[in-house]
């Protein structure tokens, strides 16, 4: 694939240092302390969510993964000509279930706009898909969709895709908000495809979340990584344990870090850290 038809464009620096680390601290000055989850994916994050994947305990990309691999046979959707709009896209093996579903011959015509904020996991899994499938072009976009949807390029018919029931890291007033923002991006003729889980027995979704082999654990350690790199904080991962639970009031899954020692955590100016 040449150039032309393989690039990666990036907008998280639009966002700037400043506004990355302020929303971080915003969030630890609150009464609940809170981290946005789409922190989790630095490369080491990406890395890590992988393995989870692929855990026996998690069974929510086993179970999407089969239903999108008999999805196409469902859908009313033209593919000739069409940009599918990958929303938080991670790695690739999602959309490669989807586009084996789709005819040879329409491939090729094909434009693929995967949109993540990890640029090591848009590279990864571009490559992947460059070699696997003659999809007319790719172009990764490294971006916080939830500040920078306009950045989506607006042409021809879209399928915007969110996949990985990743609409359950928001809260209420983030859903909303998110839904109001697509609505508003996506034009007459466009189409989503949107993943979601459902309730089940609590023990499940728990121990989806509590791995035996601690891969989750330190997945939401990590975390704490990040916050360190953005905000020049001094966060031990070793002070913190992993809590996840069912929140029944809440209807959803939730993680939480829960501090094993009294600490205080000091900061970097912007400058030190930009």
């Amino acid at each position: 694939m040449t150039k032309d038809k393989f690039k990666i464009i990036s907008y998280i620096t639009k966002l700037g240092a400043v506004s990355r680390r302020d929303e971080i601290i915003k969030g630890l000055q609150a009464s609940q302390k809170h981290i946005s989850p789409k922190f989790f994916y630095d490369e080491k994050g990406s890395l890590l969510f992988e393995e989870i994947s692929a855990l026996e305990e998690y069974y929510p990309t086993r179970t999407e993964k089969s239903i999108i691999s008999n999805l196409g046979r469902n859908l009313d959707i033209d593919f000739e000509n069409l940009n599918i709009v990958e929303l938080g896209s991670g790695d690739s093996s999602k959309i490669s279930l989807f586009f084996k579903q789709i005819p040879k011959e329409l491939i090729s015509t094909i434009n693929y706009f995967p949109v993540d904020i990890s640029q090591s996991a848009l590279e990864n899994s571009m490559h992947i898909l460059e070699v696997n499938f003659p999809l007319r072009s790719i172009t990764g976009i490294v971006t916080d969709f939830m500040q920078q949807l306009d950045k989506i390029p607006k042409r021809g018919k879209r399928l915007f895709c969110f996949f990985g029931s990743t609409i359950g890291n928001f809260n209420t007033e983030e859903k909303k908000e998110f839904i109001k923002l697509l609505g508003c991006e996506m034009q007459k003729g466009d189409q989503l495809l949107l993943g979601m889980d459902m309730l089940k027995d609590i023990r499940v979704l728990e121990q989806a979340y509590n791995d035996k082999k601690g891969i989750t654990a330190k997945f939401n350690k990590n975390i704490l990584s990040v916050a360190n790199k953005t905000t020049g904080a001094n966060f031990k991962c070793a002070d913190f344990e992993h809590h996840a639970y069912f929140n029944i009031e809440k209807s959803r899954i939730e993680m939480h870090l829960r501090a094993l020692v009294d600490m205080k955590i000091t900061l970097s100016s912007p400058s030190e850290i930009i």
